[in-house]
């Protein structure tokens, strides 16, 4: 189950509205052999992927699963049915699915005389799929906002820095301080999953949310300063900051000219590590510690 929570997370990104997810096919003596994840809405879930990777090999052999194979026919077959047809002899599953239509997937295996069990590191599962879940359950994007905070106030982290790719590779969308939306990795959801519209400046937040949600996006970066993000913070709906302050000098008076020194009211400190001339300092609301 670890190795397919690590190959969901390829998925991160692009997956959206989608979750994210691994799959791994062992044979009958425990080897891994096939394993595959799910890239983009519309194509091949992870479990076809794994399955198409193992040939004849499936048949009798056990799947590994981050999350409960679907049970309804949308753009690509249930992926239960192509489990069942595989004729795989058992499936073991991390987290069951709060999308599932019916009886669910699991159900039907069972039903066909597949082997399931469910709950399997369900919450190192959470690790990959958890912003999917959170946005399922509040209706609206898991929103993280990354800023520079120094001598000279709150400042929008800078695009070419490594820290902000990396963030963008891991998000579906990114909202400017000039109210454009974008891909976080273009072109990486197919046509038609993000509405890529330009919103209002001082469009009402809740509202934008919303709109976002129900256009495909999960995970949201809001790329921008302080006037950016106080609507948000004021309205509760950012779930992460990520506060960058230069490392500067070992003994030294800054001139702080920002409303709190470091973190939003409200916000706790829950990670702090040195990235590349700065300290990260990740947090999150009190209430969700």
């Amino acid at each position: 189950m670890r190795r397919a929570i690590g190959v969901s997370a390829a998925g991160l990104g692009t997956t959206s509205p989608n979750p994210p997810v691994g799959c791994v096919v062992l044979d009958l003596s425990g080897q891994v052999v096939g394993e595959g994840h799910h890239e983009r809405k519309g194509e091949a879930h992870a479990e076809t992927q794994a399955l198409a990777a193992a040939g004849s090999l499936a048949e009798g052999a056990t799947a590994v699963v981050t999350l409960e194979p679907c049970n309804h026919e949308g753009r690509t077959p249930p992926c239960r049915q192509a489990l069942i047809d595989a004729r795989v002899g058992r499936v073991v599953i991390a987290l069951t699915d709060p999308t599932s239509r019916g009886v669910g997937g699991a159900a039907a295996l069972r039903a066909a005389g597949v082997s399931v069990e469910t709950g399997v590191l369900a919450d190192e599962a959470r690790v990959v799929l958890g912003g999917w879940l959170a946005a399922l359950e509040t209706r609206r994007p898991v929103v993280t906002w990354p800023y520079v905070i120094g001598d000279h106030g709150i400042m929008a982290l800078p695009d070419e820095m490594e820290e902000a790719r990396v963030m963008r590779l891991n998000a579906d969308a990114v909202l400017r301080g000039d109210g454009s939306v974008t891909e976080a990795v273009p072109g990486s959801h197919g046509r038609g999953i993000l509405r890529l519209e330009d919103l209002p400046p001082g469009a009402h937040v809740p509202g934008v949310a919303a709109s976002l949600y129900e256009g495909g996006v999960r995970q949201l970066v809001l790329a921008g300063g302080l006037d950016m993000a106080e609507p948000f913070l004021a309205a509760g709906l950012v779930d992460q900051v990520l506060a960058y302050v230069p490392e500067g000098r070992a003994s030294r008076r800054p001139g702080i000219a920002s409303p709190w020194p470091l973190l939003p009211p409200g916000f706790a400190i829950t990670r702090a590590k040195r990235v590349g001339g700065y300290v990260q300092i990740e947090g999150q609301p009190e209430t969700s510690r």
